[in-house]
């Protein structure tokens, strides 16, 4: 069995191990009573997505992570409390932690040597440690370019006009400049086939447009304000041959200067975290030089 191969069925046989734990929960609630949600104080925890080679034979490692406080966002500088090792402590990583699950927000490059080696993502929040491993071990390859039932394939995006696209969740990066107070403009391209992945394959009931994009701060000294988080994608006239193409903008400003790092996914029909099959989305980084 092919490694892609592989990676679909335990992603699968996972989705359906995920609703058979829910129902047993709903009805063993008395037996096992849930965890009650907080709105702070508790951990944040790494999540390995999986791997995938890339063409020149090196591999990529797809993280994002899991912060349990439902009110809390969280500043973890690089350094021992959030450090990826070896090669570390800074392979890219986050340093401002959003709530709730985040999917697949960076990659890191191993070598096509690899082999049996590992990295380790070390976080610690609110005086809680925890510690998440990721290697190449053959059930946790994924396949974030093409969902194999259907052929479903990630957005393309661009943060200029006539700039460079990419596909997938390596993504793309592009700098700017602003003053502290002074609003800028970030508008973001798209196109996409406009197909959809389901576990069952049937179309979804009441779809919204075929790609989402929402923007989050992920590195920087100071507080990150956009005036639309997740702009309206307004569908545009394109030479492009995608089934849709579409533009977004939204106006950010920000509180200190300093160097900033935001975020901003574009997500297909899938939605977070490709509904469990880690296919597909779009990342892209804006760098930000923020002046007095």
């Amino acid at each position: 069995m092919n490694w892609t191969r592989h990676s679909k069925l335990i992603t699968r046989a996972a989705a359906f191990a995920v609703a058979g734990g829910l129902a047993c929960g709903l009805a063993c609630g008395q037996a096992l009573p849930f965890e009650p949600r907080h709105d702070a104080g508790q951990s944040i925890t790494g999540a390995f997505e999986g791997g995938f080679k890339n063409p020149d034979g090196s591999f990529s490692l797809l993280l994002g992570y899991y912060n349990r406080n439902q009110k809390q966002e969280i500043d973890i500088p690089i350094g021992p409390d959030n450090r990826i090792e070896p090669g570390g402590p800074d392979r890219g990583q986050p340093t401002h932690f959003l709530t709730g699950r985040q999917w697949g927000l960076f990659v890191v490059r191993v070598p096509a040597d690899f082999g049996d080696n590992k990295i380790t993502w070390t976080l610690v929040a609110n005086g809680m440690s925890t510690v998440i491993p990721a290697s190449l071990k053959p059930d946790y390859e994924v396949s974030p370019l093409i969902e194999a039932a259907v052929g479903n394939t990630p957005p393309f995006l661009r943060l200029e006009e006539r700039g460079p696209s990419a596909q997938g969740p390596q993504g793309l990066s592009v700098e700017r400049g602003t003053k502290v107070g002074t609003p800028l403009t970030l508008t973001a391209w798209v196109s996409d086939d406009a197909r959809f992945t389901t576990n069952s394959g049937a179309r979804p009931r009441n779809l919204g447009p075929p790609v989402t994009l929402r923007w989050s701060k992920y590195r920087g000294p100071g507080v990150v304000t956009f005036d639309k988080a997740r702009p309206e994608v307004e569908k545009i006239e394109s030479k492009d041959a995608a089934a849709f193409s579409g533009k977004a903008t939204t106006v950010v400003t920000f509180s200190e200067p300093g160097r900033y790092l935001l975020h901003v996914v574009a997500n297909d029909y899938s939605g977070d975290g490709g509904g469990g099959f880690q296919c597909c989305w779009t990342n892209g980084q804006v760098r930000i030089l923020v002046q007095p």
